[in-house]
């Protein structure tokens, strides 16, 4: 998970109606994340040949009043996935924006013994580009400090997206904490403005206020459901 520090004017224009934008310690944050889905199922049940995949996406973070407090949640710039299928289904089932791209991933273990992740890495190719996201991690994974940056950025149990008429689909997802590598080193290599447009190319193209790496664990993601119109 890389994060980098934007302007909530470039956010604004992608806030679902009914939440608004959330911020930790008054920085707006867009992540550039990676996923590696094992067993993925869709309804319950296993997809052949759909089941282990790689996933980047880009995303930011909002949050909506219910009766029951804040919801605090993630919103999506662009998804992308290696095949045709899951990008439809993601479509059909959460209105996300989704695309399919030839992928790859590559995990480096320590030479010792213990099996220790020391690098991640997720490589894929859009149009004539090629794109790399990677993660070099150092010590041992550890439950996210209270308040911190790696706590805000993980504990998000909630997704929204925008639906073409302008309403809002709603969501939850869950899974327990994860734990968090610190990171060594980190980086974004590719053409931010090919992958996201020209608004998200200058902050893209900084290096990340923060990085980690989550272990990760078994998630659920629940249908969505559009939101009451309220007027």
């Amino acid at each position: 998970m890389l994060n980098f520090d934007v302007d909530p004017a470039i956010l604004r224009p992608f806030v679902p109606s009914g939440t608004e934008l959330d911020a930790w310690c008054g920085r707006t944050v867009v992540s550039l994340v990676g996923f590696l889905f094992l067993d993925t199922r869709v309804l319950g049940i296993p997809i052949p040949f759909h089941r282990d995949f790689e996933e980047v996406n880009l995303r930011f973070y909002v949050r909506r009043k219910t009766s029951d407090g804040w919801r605090r949640a993630v919103v999506f710039i662009k998804e992308l996935v290696p095949r045709m299928a899951i990008a439809v289904t993601a479509r059909l089932f959460y209105g996300e924006h989704y695309v399919a791209v030839p992928m790859s991933h590559r995990i480096e273990l320590a030479s010792d013994t213990t099996g220790t992740i020391r690098q991640v890495s997720y490589r894929w190719r859009l149009g004539s580009g090629d794109h790399e996201l990677s993660i070099a991690v150092r010590g041992d994974a550890q439950a996210p400090a209270e308040g911190s940056a790696e706590e805000f950025i993980t504990e998000h149990y909630w997704g929204y997206a925008r639906r073409r008429d302008g309403g809002t689909t709603e969501y939850q997802v869950e899974h327990p904490r994860w734990r968090v590598w610190a990171a060594h080193e980190a980086r974004f290599d590719g053409d931010a403005r090919q992958l996201y447009g020209e608004r998200f190319a200058a902050c893209l193209n900084t290096p990340p206020a923060s990085a980690f790496l989550a272990d990760g664990s078994k998630v659920t993601v629940f249908r969505g459901a559009r939101l009451p119109t309220i007027g």
